[in-house]
């Protein structure tokens, strides 16, 4: 049996874990600095300010899991790993979110592909943001130093031929391709990074960042929602918080409370904005939750000759960013072209139809191979993205009305993907939609796919990217915090995750949650603990 390192620390009683299921009272912790959230964000900023010796305290609602408990089912992963069991979706049903709800957040189940924030992104953010300390040569060294801690490199090994499919049709249109870099070390090429990794290899929060700051001092507080801040004046004295049962949904009848100095918000771009306004704090132009992005995925499915078995070897090696928009961003929208693993219950999920039809598209699934388009939103007027909102009972619901420019973009990359597909050699292609069949040759499809009805319902459109809702700017009439995280309107408190992103990035997002906010958390120590020293990694 593997090591598991996680268990092997628990048993050893090094780390000070509090389990929200098994409280049996109240419960009120002191802390220099409490984050909510222990994804890509909120683990980062943990680990650099326990090590410059402050004490820090981690909320998380979902469970701790480890390698022992990733068996490469999906039956098991998308109810105990994802927020919604994997059926988060937006308002009208549209879209279909995949986020993480563990320990290690969306790191856990992600499929490690780790790229940086793109030039022409961060020049946007300069000119409409006034985020001017955002260039990329002020941030390689952010990137370099999370380059390293996670061993993020260009993945070395052969792509799978899912991806390799992908290589091949764009090289032969003329298309360029690159390698994509991956935060893993002596990986076992399994390919079921979504559904937790069961070697240990993939480097997430859980095996890095959250063990680091635990091993510093950290406390880690799980099956816990965090419900509201509690202001006074311009400082947040306060976190409170509900535990949950083992279910990970009940709730249990205790007080959990949290006391700090300063307080940060990381807990995703859809229940971060969710907190921010269940806490009611000053919002005075009413910004929280606005310009929600989600590069909107649109899919391609192509039945090979050959055998491609999506769901074995690393699940994205290559992608392509020949269509993304070029600056300033004035044009149709972008897109940028990836593949992800073809795990049967996912794929079956989105694959259109019913009974005969649909059994027909799920058939000799071995052959299937995929490639995902997504979408460059926030960019443009006409893709302001969506608006997180609060149900009744306080739940966060994000309205992501699919504008026509969006659909536009939706359209082109059917397209580009069936090209891209034949050129490779694909017997069919079918687009995932529900009006669509399988095409026997690109002439078809080509026609197909003009005349398709681009309608919600019909089109089935996807994301694991969600980005915004209290973003970063240098003007409080247009952003929630400031360049360095800091809240607009208060002074303590901090939003360190994907919803500090002005607009989505044109990139898978991790790496430059990663960055930025070690570069952010870094100027948090210096303004609580300015004397503090800190390891050599953490070093730019």
């Amino acid at each position: 049996m593997l090591p598991d390192p996680i268990a092997e620390a628990l048993a050893r009683g090094r780390w000070d874990v509090v389990d929200g299921a098994t409280l049996e009272r109240d419960r009120h912790i002191e802390a220099d600095v409490a984050i909510v959230g222990t994804g890509a964000g909120g683990a980062t900023a943990a680990e650099i300010l326990s090590a410059a010796g402050l004490k820090v305290v981690m909320i998380e609602s979902g469970a701790l899991r480890s390698s022992r408990d990733f068996h490469m089912l999906e039956r098991e992963a998308y109810p105990q790993l994802y927020e919604e069991s994997a059926n988060r979706q937006t308002k009208d049903r549209g879209i279909t979110i995949l986020q993480g709800r563990t320990v290690g957040g969306s790191t856990v189940v992600n499929w490690t592909t780790s790229l940086r924030t793109p030039p022409p992104t961060l020049a946007y953010w300069r000119e409409r943001f006034g985020l001017r300390d955002y260039t990329p040569e002020a941030l390689r060294p952010w990137f370099e130093r999370m380059e390293r801690r996670l061993h993020i490199r260009p993945w070395s090994v052969a792509p799978n031929e899912n991806n390799a499919i992908l290589a091949l049709g764009a090289a032969k249109l003329g298309i360029e391709t690159a390698v994509i870099p991956r935060n893993v070390k002596d990986c076992w090429n399994l390919g079921y990074c979504g559904l937790g990794c069961p070697t240990n290899a993939k480097q997430s929060m859980l095996l890095t960042t959250i063990p680091g700051a635990l091993d510093r001092g950290a406390t880690l507080i799980v099956r816990a929602r965090a419900e509201k801040f509690v202001a006074v004046g311009s400082r947040v004295t306060a976190l409170a918080c509900v535990p949950l049962a083992a279910d990970g949904i009940a709730t249990r009848p205790y007080a959990l409370t949290i006391s700090a100095r300063t307080f940060v918000a990381a807990g995703g771009a859809i229940n971060t904005p969710a907190l921010l306004m269940r806490s009611a704090l000053p919002d005075p132009y009413r910004r929280v939750g606005t310009h929600t992005c989600l590069h909107p995925v649109a899919l391609s499915a192509a039945e090979m000759p050959q055998v491609v078995d999506g769901y074995a070897g690393a699940p994205q090696s290559i992608y392509s960013d020949h269509f993304a928009s070029p600056a300033p961003f004035d044009g149709p929208i972008g897109y940028m072209l990836e593949v992800p693993p073809l795990y049967p219950m996912i794929y079956g999920s989105v694959t259109q139809g019913f009974g005969r039809s649909g059994a027909a598209l799920l058939a000799n699934m071995p052959h299937k191979q995929v490639i995902i388009a997504l979408m460059r939103d926030g960019f443009n007027v006409e893709s302001e993205g969506g608006t997180v909102h609060l149900r009744g009972d306080g739940s966060p619901e994000l309205d992501y009305p699919i504008t026509p420019y969006v659909w536009d973009g939706l359209r082109r990359a059917l397209a580009s993907m069936a090209e891209i597909q034949f050129a490779a050699g694909a017997t069919t292609v079918t687009p995932i939609h529900e009006s669509a069949f399988p095409y026997r040759s690109w002439v078809e499809a080509r026609a197909q796919i003009a005349a398709l009805p681009m309608e919600v319902g019909l089109m089935r459109v996807v994301s694991a990217h969600v980005m915004g809702g209290c973003a970063m700017g240098s003007d409080a009439r247009t952003s929630v915090i400031d360049g360095d995280g800091r809240h607009h309107h208060l002074e303590n408190l901090y939003v360190f995750d994907g919803s500090m992103f002005p607009t989505s990035l044109g990139a898978n997002p991790q790496l430059s949650i990663y960055g930025i906010v070690a570069r952010n958390a870094t100027r948090l120590v210096q303004t609580l603990h300015p004397t503090a020293k800190e390891p050599p990694w953490n070093t730019p």
